[in-house]
């Protein structure tokens, strides 16, 4: 019986070391990862000022990284932050933060090729990229619809044009469809392949006959 009680003494010893041993090592890398954690993006040249190099140099330089000029931008910027809630905080100015989208956007570039251009995080890059995409959703639901939702007018290209007047002065505008190269994670990915065996997003849109888009959906 003393040998048996010793043995579970033993294990019981054991055990208490093992939990000691895996609390020390989950201390310690908690420490090392949230505490005292070694600064990543430390260049100098971060991205508010490679923002206002290029708000100041040639404008095609500015088209290429964002795909506008910068008149363009600074406007967009202003009703972006005036009307549709478009913000920043202390350390990210909400100028960076309609660029790091705008940038993701243009070249289909991933969250860490932008952090490294941008000098921020992932948690920094990935959340504000969220509230640009937000606030241009807002900007795009505001915009795209037709001028007259009623359409109580008919369209002066068929009021004035004997070939489509009066057959089709109840038509409203044109619809289409396009694929869209999309990235997909792989448990959804079998809805999106086309015919071309990529991953596609079907996006279809109607426009009216000043070739405004009314209509989007995806």
């Amino acid at each position: 019986m003393e040998c048996i009680e010793n043995r579970n003494e033993s294990a019981d010893i054991v055990n208490i070391k093992k939990t000691i041993l895996a609390a020390i090592c989950f201390i310690n890398e908690y420490y090392e990862t949230y505490i005292c954690k070694t600064p990543c993006m430390i260049s100098s040249y971060r991205g508010d000022k490679w923002i206002e190099e290029l708000l100041q140099g040639h404008p095609t330089r500015f088209h290429n990284m964002f795909r506008m000029s910068q008149a363009i931008f600074l406007d967009l910027l202003k009703e972006l932050e005036c009307v549709h809630g478009l913000h920043g905080s202390s350390r990210t100015t909400s100028r960076e933060v309609l660029a790091m989208t705008l940038y993701i956007l243009s070249h289909n570039e991933s969250i860490r090729f932008t952090c490294e251009r941008f000098q921020h995080s992932t948690e920094t890059v990935s959340r504000y990229f969220s509230i640009g995409l937000e606030a241009l959703v807002k900007l795009s639901c505001s915009m795209i619809k037709p001028i007259d939702p009623q359409f109580g007018d008919i369209p002066r290209n068929i009021l004035y044009d004997h070939r489509y007047m009066p057959y089709f002065k109840d038509c409203i505008g044109a619809i289409d469809g396009t694929h869209v190269d999309a990235r997909v994670s792989n448990a959804e990915k079998a809805a999106y392949i086309g015919r071309c065996g990529s991953t596609t997003q079907n996006v279809m849109a109607i426009c009216d006959f000043n070739m405004c888009f009314t209509f989007i959906m995806a």
